[in-house]
């Protein structure tokens, strides 16, 4: 019982070891390397280019007020339409203590001088009735008067000017009165009531009340590199994706390409302006959006193409393996297939299909990528 015991083990410890062996010669048994077969088509290949950027308004102003003063009303918020001429904001004058005395202490001298004219007009007056003033003495006194009259009503304005910022003669055209100078839509109003404003000068820029733009005009602002922009002229046609309104397509064209380079990350960066064709849409287009513009470089229509996968480089050159004989199908095991190294000048690529300008017959296949079986199925 023991002997028939020792050989069963044997015989498996033999089954074993033969079992690894041809499991492992197997293993190291080189496999047939299959490759696809690609059929050359005739398609319509573009070179693009996708550039990224912002949505800006062409026009976009600043208002900033004409004196110096106190927020004292805010008429308008941002996102609200305004036309040109309408009023804003209301400014409070604060006003300069040199300047008010000099004007309150013109008003007092007007009115001494008035005083002293009325008195002089009113005996001449006395006198030509009686006979005793010419008409052209008179008529000199009368002129007086009037213009004594019109200086002073001059240095009320003027006070009036100085202390509120308005005078009531121009009430209509006041200074106070912060009015928006082109028509659009508010973009921001960065001030708030009772905060303090100063109108541009010399020594200062000034203190914007409110950024108005045309939202209907825009463009696409964005940076093409250098190896590109030689490829670009103005009128081409781009399409513009924005990153907010994915479902949506714009259309856009060139219309400026900057002459001089910027330097970004180490690379020259050209800027490029498009005018966008604003669709009519419910979805409203927001300054400082984020866009992708499409640019198509170059392209050919309906020209041999195989795909780029099937070029072998080398150098300048590019060569194909065109399949000799037919086999049984793509992916045949066939040993009597083979493949003919052959030349061929390319044109343009997409990136995926590439144009065959000459050394390939639309009848002809080329080998392509090689196909990777599964080792479990051996």
């Amino acid at each position: 019982m023991k002997k028939y015991s020792k050989l069963i083990i044997a015989a498996i410890v033999a089954l074993i070891f033969i079992g690894t062996f041809v499991f492992l010669w197997r293993k190291s048994q080189p496999k047939e390397i299959v490759y696809s077969e690609l059929t050359p088509e005739m398609k319509d290949l573009q070179k693009t280019t996708i550039i990224t950027g912002t949505i800006e308004p062409r026009n976009e102003v600043n208002v900033k007020p004409q004196i110096s003063g106190i927020i004292a009303e805010l008429m308008k918020e941002p996102g609200q339409t305004v036309q040109a001429g309408e009023v804003i904001a209301k400014v409070k004058v604060i006003p300069d203590m040199g300047q008010l005395s000099s004007a309150e202490s013109r008003v007092r001298l007007a009115e001494i001088n008035l005083k002293q004219v009325e008195s002089d007009f009113k005996r001449t007056e006395e006198l030509h009735g009686k006979k005793l003033v010419s008409d052209e003495e008179y008529e000199k006194s009368r002129q007086q008067l009037q213009q004594v009259r019109e200086e002073k009503a001059a240095a009320v304005d003027a006070l009036q000017v100085v202390r509120d910022g308005v005078s009531k003669s121009n009430a209509s055209a006041s200074s106070t009165l912060i009015r928006s100078t082109i028509s659009g839509v508010i973009l921001d109003v960065p001030v708030k009531v009772g905060n303090s404003v100063i109108n541009s000068n010399t020594f200062n820029d000034g203190t914007t009340i409110a950024t108005v733009a045309n939202m209907s005009d825009l463009i696409f602002r964005g940076n093409i590199d250098e190896t590109e922009v030689g490829q670009l002229h103005v009128g081409i046609p781009l399409k513009l994706t924005i990153g907010a309104l994915q479902d949506l397509t714009f259309d856009a064209q060139l219309e400026y390409i900057s002459p001089k380079a910027t330097q970004s990350n180490g690379a020259n960066q050209f800027e490029i302006k498009a005018a966008i064709k604003v669709p009519s849409t419910d979805k409203q287009i927001r300054s400082g959006y984020s866009a992708n513009a499409e640019i198509v470089l170059s392209e050919a229509k309906k020209v041999l193409s195989i795909p780029e996968s099937a070029i072998e480089f080398s150098g300048d050159s590019t060569f194909v393996y065109v399949v000799k004989s037919s086999g049984k199908d793509a992916g045949s095991k066939d040993a009597s297939k083979g493949y003919e190294r052959r030349y061929v000048e390319t044109g343009l690529s997409d990136g995926v299909n590439i144009e065959i300008k000459k050394g390939l017959k639309p009848s002809e296949k080329v080998r392509g990528p090689q196909i990777i079986t599964d080792e479990k199925k051996d």
